[in-house]
Parts: C-alpha cells; structure tokens; sequence
C-alpha cells in the first residue's frame, strides 16, 4: 500500500516557529485545530481534532511567511508518526502545500 494523503482545513492555534537544519533547511512548525460536521452512517457528527504540522523547505517556508495564530489555512500532506520511539503513535502532517482562506475565497 502507497496512500497517504491528507487534506485538513483549521485553525492555526500559535504562531509557527521557524528553524533551520544544520545544512540550513527551514523548517516551520505551527498546530492546526480542525472544527467541522461530517456525515457517518446517515447522520451528522461533530469532528474536532488538533494535529501538529510541518512544512519543511524553501518553497514551504516562503508560503508560511506572515501566518498567524487564528489564521485559516488549508494544509495538503502525509501523516507520519511525530517520533520514532517505539510504543510512541503521535501523528504530524508532514505539508505539501499550505493554503491562506483568504487567497482559496479570492
């Protein structure tokens, strides 16, 4: 099996912190709160979740720029577990793409 895809419209809860890699990668890291009403079994659920997200490289880093806690993007990418200890199942969203709103509705 090859899928693992993930599209997940939030929230930023904090501002994104920013790093480099020691070869000089940027790396940015926000939470992205996910709010909405999903339909399962013929009826309306409520799915919230919050997920850790980064976005690492150029083209990434330059999207991110001025994003901000309580910003509404929409983030495109894989899931992997957020360390490798065994027994440890934390997922983070590794982005592809980051989407403003206000650029999508525009």
């Amino acid at each position: 099996m090859q899928d693992n895809r993930l599209v997940m419209a939030g929230v930023i809860k904090k501002t994104p912190q920013c790093h480099h890699t020691p070869v000089g990668i940027p790396v940015v890291r926000f939470t992205l709160s996910h709010q909405s009403i999903q339909q399962e079994g013929g009826m309306q659920r409520q799915a919230m979740c919050q997920i850790g997200v980064i976005a690492t490289g150029d083209a990434l880093y330059q999207s991110s720029q001025g994003l901000n806690a309580g910003d509404e993007v929409r983030v495109s990418g894989f899931l992997t577990r957020a360390n490798h200890r065994d027994g440890e199942f934390r997922l983070i969203l590794h982005a592809q793409k980051i989407e403003r709103f206000d650029a999508i509705t525009s």
